[in-house]
């Protein structure tokens, strides 16, 4: 760029055209920051759907254990009525 001796050598129309040359690369730049922002948008989403499917298996994941543990429970009661009922009818 430019330093300030240089840019007051410089006529009006050059002035001008350094002024149009830079309105153009800051439309150009707000441009890509806005693209940029979309991308981080949409990045920022997929990590929030990440830790909501991370979520969900977690809560999945104590469903299942609950059951599991309902399943034992209910298999360990029918042994034990099965026993209970294996000795009565031992003992008669």
């Amino acid at each position: 760029m430019l330093d300030a001796k240089q840019l007051r050598k410089l006529r009006r129309s050059d002035l001008f055209e350094l002024l149009v040359e830079q309105a153009k690369e800051i439309e150009e730049l707000q441009g890509q920051v806005k693209e940029l922002e979309g991308k981080l948008e949409r990045r920022e989403l997929e990590v929030t759907d990440a830790g909501s499917i991370a979520e969900a298996a977690l809560a999945i994941s104590k469903v299942f254990e609950e059951a599991q543990a309902a399943a034992d429970t209910y298999l360990y009661n029918v042994k034990r009525m099965a026993d209970a009922k294996n000795n009565i009818d031992n003992k008669a």
